[in-house]
């Protein structure tokens, strides 16, 4: 099976199996869907140390992935064209400016790099025309702070980059605060600027902007997604939800959060509880509102980490109006496709595919 016959294309991060340390099978895989959404094909292009989050550089001619391990690492890999697809070929690898990288964001000339371990932001040049990462290394943004769950919010925590307007936002689960350093880079020991607090003990993990430029936040630590309104130069805390019924804070951890590409709808993955919430966003010039319409059931042991919305041109998306998710279950080192109904946001797993590792993080192509 070529690539141009597949509908969907995926990148697949892992992790190492439980009870393997890092660099003991680990690889990123490449995956095909077909029209129902079951994996057609499945195959790892290249063995890597914990490669559990991946991103593609605008031009999608380099791959990225973080090492997540003390000290962690960075590297890039070439997407090259071969006789049965593309493949994978090594083209640089750095430090990720610290410790356990756990997200990273790819923007046309500089890289980003959370690092959960000690709460750095860490930002690389690369070449605008190719993605390959710039000899001279990264420049690491320590952050500071600490929260009240003392367990968990000890020190800063950074968990996840994103890109908003001519900055970045950096969520520090450690400290209750998003962070915001401009989009290419800052010299090493300019501090950020904080751009939001959220409540005390919220532990933001990863975030979207809705269409009117507000924020929305899960907090693993509280179970809750936060809505954030523009305030100036920055934004303010305005409203939270459980992010499903079943969320329990301290027993209940969301991860991932994306945006439906209408900006009607939130989908959500829960840990513990092992399911995608699905919440409706409702903006008439104020606050935005959410709304729970539906938990997707994963399985027992799912632990949904990550997931990916498959655009437009996938399957379940044209006749019925469907959109197709693809989950990372960390627990069950499996792949799950579910479809979720747009309107009521009810969904079921139509398609599993089992690998030998975790998976950590699902890319589209």
């Amino acid at each position: 099976m070529t690539e141009r016959d597949a509908r969907a294309q995926l990148w697949v991060g892992t992790y190492p199996h439980p009870g393997g340390g890092p660099g003991s099978g680990e690889s990123i895989w490449r995956v095909a869907l077909g029209p129902d959404g079951a994996v057609e094909a499945a195959a790892p292009a290249v063995a890597a140390t914990s490669p559990s989050f991946l991103a593609l550089h605008p031009t999608g001619r380099t791959l990225y992935a973080v090492g997540e391990i003390p000290a962690g690492t960075l590297s890039a890999f070439r997407v090259e064209d071969a006789a049965d697809g593309v493949r994978l070929a090594a083209s640089g690898s750095l430090s990720a400016g610290g410790d356990d990288p756990c997200h990273v964001l790819a923007l046309e000339g500089t890289v980003w790099v959370a690092n959960y371990g000690d709460g750095v932001a860490a930002s690389v040049d690369v070449d605008p025309a190719t993605g390959d990462l710039a000899a001279e290394g990264v420049v690491a943004h320590p952050g500071v702070g600490s929260g009240p769950v003392v367990e968990r919010q000890a020190g800063p925590h950074a968990h996840f980059v994103a890109e908003a307007g001519d900055g970045v936002l950096v969520c520090d689960l450690g400290a209750d605060v998003v962070r915001r350093y401009p989009a290419g880079g800052a010299e090493a020991g300019v501090a950020a600027d904080v751009a939001a607090v959220l409540p005390p003990g919220t532990g933001p993990r990863h975030l979207v902007t809705l269409p009117d430029g507000s924020l929305v936040v899960v907090g693993e630590l509280d179970a809750r997604a936060h809505v954030l309104v523009r305030d100036g130069a920055g934004w303010t805390a305005a409203a939270a939800v459980p992010v499903s019924p079943a969320a329990e804070a301290g027993r209940d951890f969301p991860a991932h959060v994306t945006l439906s590409a209408d900006g009607a709808r939130l989908h959500v993955g829960l840990r513990g509880a092992d399911v995608l919430a699905v919440l409706a966003v409702a903006t008439d010039g104020g606050t935005p509102v959410l709304r729970h319409l539906a938990d997707v059931p994963l399985g027992d042991g799912a632990w949904p980490r990550h997931h990916a919305v498959l655009g437009s041109a996938q399957p379940g998306t044209d006749a019925d109006g469907a959109e197709t998710v693809v989950v990372a279950l960390q627990g069950r080192s499996e792949l799950a496709t579910v479809r979720v109904d747009p309107a009521t946001g009810t969904g079921e797993v139509v398609a599993r595919h089992a690998l030998p590792t975790p998976p950590a993080c699902v890319l589209e192509s």
